[in-house]
Formats: C-alpha cells, sequence, structure tokens
C-alpha cells in the first residue's frame, strides 16, 4: 500500500497521479500569468529545473527563472538560474525585484510557524505578484509520510514510528534525534493560517473527493478578479 502511495505521489513520474493535478493547478496559473507584461521576471523559492522543464517554460526567451534552493542548482538553461538561500530571508533582493514569485511544497518544510510567516512577508515584499502552494492540514492523508492522520498524532507517536518503518518518502530512521527532525521539519498550515501570514493574499481551494488537498494563496494577478478555480 505503501509503494502504491509513493508512486502515485511521484513528482519526478510525469504520469503519477500527483503531476496530474499540479498539472492542472498549473494550468490556472498559466492563465493568471498570461495577462502579466512581458519579458517576466520569477523567482521560484524551493524550485528545480526538472519542474519548468515538464511544465514546457525551460527554454523559453519571454520568461526569466531563478531557482532559489538550499544548493543552488545547476545551470541547464538559458532562461533559468539556480542560487543558494533561505525562503525566510531574501534580502538580497529589494522590494518588487521580481514580477511573480512562485513557490510549490516549500512553505511546509520550515520547521515552525515563525519561518513560515518570515517566508510569507519575504515573498510578499520581493514580488509584484505571487502564487504559493501548500498541503491542507486538515486534509487526512499527509502527503509526505503517506500515514492517514499522521499530521494530528502527537509528536512523540510519529517519531517513534520514523524509526521503525519506512513513512512515505523518509525512513526508517532509528536515531531518535534524526527522526525527531524529520518529524519537525513538516509542519503543515490551515487556511486561516495562510490568511494571517498572508493578508494582501487570495486563498484558493484545490478538491479532491469533496475535501480541499491543498491550498494556493495568490496575490497581483488581474485574473483573481474573477471567480478563480482550481
Amino acid at each position: 500500500m505503501a509503494m502504491d502511495i509513493r508512486t502515485l505521489a511521484d513528482g519526478k513520474d510525469p504520469g503519477s497521479f500527483s503531476n496530474r493535478m499540479r498539472t492542472r493547478r498549473f494550468r490556472v496559473f498559466e492563465d493568471l500569468v498570461g495577462e502579466l507584461k512581458r519579458p517576466l521576471r520569477m523567482l521560484d523559492v524551493g524550485g528545480t529545473n526538472e519542474f519548468w522543464e515538464q511544465r514546457g517554460w525551460a527554454g523559453r526567451d519571454d520568461v526569466n527563472i531563478t531557482l532559489l534552493n538550499l544548493s543552488a542548482p545547476p545551470k541547464k538553461w538559458q532562461n533559468i538560474d539556480g542560487i543558494a538561500g533561505d525562503a525566510t530571508d531574501l534580502s538580497r533582493y529589494p522590494d518588487g525585484t521580481f514580477d511573480v514569485v512562485f513557490s510549490n511544497s516549500v512553505i511546509e518544510h520550515l520547521f515552525t510557524h515563525d519561518r513560515q510567516v518570515a517566508m510569507a512577508r519575504e515573498v510578499g515584499r520581493v514580488g509584484r505578484c505571487y502564487w504559493v502552494q501548500t498541503p491542507n492540514y486538515w486534509f487526512p492523508m499527509e502527503p509526505h509520510f503517506h500515514v492517514l492522520g499522521w499530521q494530528w498524532l502527537p509528536e512523540s507517536a510519529r517519531v517513534g514510528l520514523l524509526r521503525r518503518r519506512r513513512c512515505g518518502w523518509r525512513g526508517p530512521c532509528p536515531d531518535r534525534e534524526k527522526a525527531r527532525d524529520l518529524v519537525r521539519e513538516v509542519r503543515l498550515m490551515t487556511a486561516g493560517e495562510l490568511r494571517r501570514a498572508f493578508p494582501e493574499g487570495t486563498v484558493l481551494r484545490e478538491r479532491l473527493a469533496g475535501l480541499t488537498k491543498s491550498f494556493v494563496v495568490a496575490r497581483g494577478f488581474p485574473g483573481l478578479a474573477r471567480n478563480v478555480q482550481l
């Protein structure tokens, strides 16, 4: 069962269920970005070359993308550059440097609510528009550990499980402190937390089987005035 879930959630497989949902979500992003002037300067917080290759944006001459990650992604395309950096501190960039700041499933990996708020503040400062996606705390299947209700278990129970078995993309990790760090790294957010962290943003809901699977919080796109649906 766990292996089946990992296969469904494999973002590197273009045909996986996770990638199909990501592609559907990205079409909405493309529609919104399509109304902005070119050339477009973008910052992808936590981005990879592979993501933009899969979306067909690598090599385009009307978009320049900067990938910011913990270690600098390699240079592979003329319109994509990679830098090493911290999502909570973008002080190298003046206010409004980028037309769009994009981030996919990153803000939940910052350990604490304070760091999530710091990332939100920096995204809103350096980007005239932004699109930040993150899973929903209240969706029952946790997307990183692939255990039903994982995020609602006591930390000690999650650490104990991870020490004994593989959970999604992590483990088994017998070392208690390393297991605890892996557990604490992922902090899913609620809609209310996102609204408070991004007070100028619009929270969009991505639904699966009638439940909100993930959120996108967006700002600045002219098309947001319409009733945008993921």
